[in-house]
């Protein structure tokens, strides 16, 4: 599967944004999906992620009550929605998304996913 992340900019502390990764080669339903963060000299780190086997969304702390994470079936599409937004989420955000190796929930580790979208970067200013 082919993703292509979008929705990325300049926010002030306390805005939103919307996050969306198309997918295209293959349907996004049947996939574990994911959103993941990175800045510059630090690892890349799971936001939240859905696995293939169990529906539930798994929401690493720091996401926890601001971060919705969210797909389309029908526009095969995923999509993070994130409010309260604060300087620390600060980053490039890629969507993941894999059919194997994700099934668990909780799973939301960047080696459990082979699909990855090309980044969009999020700035918050104080």
């Amino acid at each position: 599967v082919q993703l292509q992340a979008s929705g990325g900019g300049l926010v002030q502390t306390g805005d939103s944004l919307r996050l969306s990764c198309v997918a295209s080669g293959s349907t996004l339903s049947a996939y574990a999906i994911g959103w993941f963060r990175q800045v510059p000299g630090k690892e890349r780190e799971g936001v939240s992620c859905i696995s293939a086997m169990d529906g539930r969304p798994f929401y690493a702390a720091s996401a926890k009550g601001r971060f919705t994470i969210s797909r389309d079936n029908a526009k095969n599409t995923m999509y993070l929605e994130m409010n309260s937004l604060k300087p620390e989420d600060t980053a490039v955000y890629y969507c993941a998304a894999d059919p194997v190796f994700c099934a668990a929930y909780g799973c939301c580790d960047q080696t459990d996913f082979g699909s990855w979208g090309q980044g969009t970067l999020v700035t918050v200013s104080s």
